[in-house]
């Protein structure tokens, strides 16, 4: 019988644009690696685990659905081990996302955070705010129009209040960043770390890759990114991680989003193992304390 029994939660398609195989297919991975390690995985849907609580004192997840984010938070907080936290998904929620990255002084995008049935023409004014984007406030994006780029403060307006219309209550306006767009994915307290440029490779989960253009391959520090992204996964208390940065023609390199437990589709094979390290490792240190 196995020692380590793991529940593992995948997550629902609704929170998977366009990638449903791609996520399933990294979850299915490192849950293969674990069984090699010899822990038993109970797979099971994130449907499943809103109607029914996992027995296993180890849950790693790929949720999204808020609901099973609470549950999450709860199973935490009463001693259980999980990865992703709950504590932590929610924090990649857009908001939330923000405040963080601003108040921990992360170099990413001039933000303003909004009601959708504001007047923001003055703010963006204001702030010098010509081309931006908008992007759903409160939960993770869940389809193309959640995240909108709009060309001047006119049209971001009329974006605005197509969120209002479609009950989205709150929205992030970030300036739009000149340079090349480069996504990355990592795994903290492992040595893996993984970036290309999305547009160069065709990866794109709704289009928008292409409002930066052909990547100029700035030069930078991809040593200093990794050590910026492992600070901020650890301030987001999330283990398994991915996101965007924008890097400018002076090297200056800012977060402009961040993922709890990407697909990691363009280096899947490679990054499983590291995956599974990172949460054996995890159950590992968590035992030790209980």
């Amino acid at each position: 019988m196995a020692e380590i029994k793991i529940a593992g939660i995948m997550r629902a398609g609704a929170y998977s644009p366009n990638h449903i195989g791609n996520d399933a297919a990294i979850f299915n991975a490192v849950a293969d690696q674990l069984r090699r390690r010899g822990c038993e995985v109970e797979v099971m849907s994130e449907e499943q685990f809103r109607n029914s609580t996992p027995t296993q004192s180890i849950i790693m997840d790929m949720c999204r659905e808020k609901e099973s984010i609470i549950k999450l938070q709860k199973l935490e907080e009463e001693g259980r081990l999980v990865i992703n936290s709950g504590f932590g998904i929610e924090n990649c929620t857009r908001e939330r996302m923000t405040r963080i990255l601003i108040g921990n002084n992360i170099p990413t995008a001039d933000s303003l955070i909004v009601n959708t049935n504001e007047k923001i023409i003055p703010d963006l004014q204001k702030n010098n705010i010509t081309s931006c984007w908008i992007k759903r406030g409160e939960l993770h994006s869940m389809h193309k129009e959640d995240v909108s780029y709009c060309r001047h403060p006119e049209e971001a307006q009329e974006v605005l209040h197509e969120f209002f219309y479609r009950g989205i209550k709150r929205a992030v306006i970030n300036r739009h960043l000149q340079g090349d767009l480069v996504k990355f994915y990592g795994v903290v307290g492992q040595p893996f770390f993984f970036w290309f440029y999305p547009f160069d490779d065709h990866h794109s989960k709704y289009g928008y890759e292409e409002i930066n253009g052909v990547s100029q391959h700035l030069p930078f520090d991809d040593e200093a990114l990794h050590a910026l992204c492992t600070r901020t996964a650890e301030i987001f208390d999330i283990k398994i991680y991915g996101g965007d940065c924008i890097v400018d023609k002076d090297g200056a390199v800012r977060i402009i989003d961040f993922n709890d437990w990407p697909s990691f589709a363009p280096c899947r094979k490679e990054a499983a193992p590291y995956i599974a390290k990172g949460i054996f490792a995890a159950i590992k240190e968590w035992k030790k304390k209980n």
